[in-house]
């Protein structure tokens, strides 16, 4: 393995309703999850369906009949090449995956980039999470988190962003959106964006927080128009200004009906947030959407792939890495 520099390899698969997962790959599971048994056609169509008319919802000038626009997903595979084998063949650890959006505007005939980034998946941050903060805190009176937690993960995050292959295929910096704490209270302010919408702030920072903080992550929170919970974007630079309404537009309509999907009791529920919010899993007052999602199978792959990534890459290589990481300069 490299002291230096890793170099990175992509792969993009795209997500329709032909999409079918690989056996071999971690594909962010929540895709997988969607793509997989006798209603997986009719899961995907739904899902795709909500997207664009949520997308056209929000772009809805010069958009009469609200269809003037649809959005193509790519889930983008990002393998590390690790070493070479006796033979000379290159051994890879699959690091993340992210999702591309692009924009089609029927009007023009016209194909728009969107933003990279949206959903993050990670071998390493579900160990992390899944593998090492849990047996750091095991029979230990009080919860606390280990020296340099999430430090090696970030580095290879802002290594894969300063990287050759990550220029070469995006022409912006990602933005990942995720859902909101539910241990945490939101509170509305004042400030407000035509497409991102009112903007809440936490009343304390979040462990999340912190580690995409590592990964040179800021982030803010903000509820879109006739949404119902804030969401949460991490960015690099100017979340506001370096991306047009149609990129921020492309992300909302994505990620926010994934979180109807996967959080249903957050994002589609039936009273809308208010000046002070706390979001709660166990709210009832929530409709579900007509796809099916096996959450049970999303928490138990964090641990499995938790574990995957110790066994074949944190184990074996940990001195070169730690030597890399406590190196590592931007």
């Amino acid at each position: 393995m490299p002291n230096k520099d890793f170099k990175f390899k992509i792969k993009k698969i795209i997500f329709d309703e032909n999409y079918h997962p690989s056996d071999n790959t971690r594909i962010t599971t929540n895709f997988a999850n969607l793509a997989r048994g006798e209603h997986r056609q009719e899961n995907l169509r739904n899902a795709l369906k909500m997207i664009n008319n949520r997308f056209n919802a929000l772009a809805n000038w010069d958009n009469p009949t609200g269809e003037r626009y649809s959005v193509e997903l790519e889930i983008v595979s990002v393998d590390l090449d690790i070493d070479a084998d006796v033979q000379g063949n290159k051994k890879t650890f699959p690091m993340i995956e992210i999702l591309k959006t692009n924009i089609v505007d029927h009007q023009t005939n016209k194909r728009i980039q969107g933003i990279v980034g949206n959903n993050f998946s990670s071998y390493v941050r579900d160990y992390d999470f899944s593998v090492l903060l849990l047996e750091h805190n095991k029979n230990q009176p009080q919860f606390s988190i280990p020296d340099g937690f999430g430090e090696l993960h970030g580095n290879l995050f802002q290594c894969f962003l300063s990287s050759e292959t990550y220029q070469e295929n995006f022409h912006k910096p990602p933005v990942i959106c995720l859902s909101v704490s539910d241990n945490k209270v939101y509170q509305r302010t004042e400030n407000q964006h035509p497409v991102l919408g009112v903007e809440y702030q936490p009343n304390e920072s979040s462990l999340t927080e912190q580690y995409f903080k590592k990964m040179g992550l800021q982030v803010r929170y903000f509820m879109p128009p006739n949404s119902v919970a804030p969401l949460a974007f991490y960015f690099f630079g100017d979340l506001l200004n370096d991306y047009t309404n149609l990129e921020l537009i492309s992300t909302i309509s994505t990620m926010e009906t994934f979180q109807k999907i996967y959080r249903p009791e957050i994002y589609n529920a039936n009273a809308a947030s208010g000046q002070s919010y706390q979001p709660n899993l166990k709210n009832q007052d929530h409709s579900l959407t007509r796809i099916v999602y096996d959450r049970e199978e999303r928490s138990q792959l964090a641990k499995d792939q938790g574990k995957f990534a110790e066994e074949h890459f944190i184990k074996p290589y940990q001195a070169i890495l730690d030597q890399w990481s406590a190196n590592y300069v931007l």
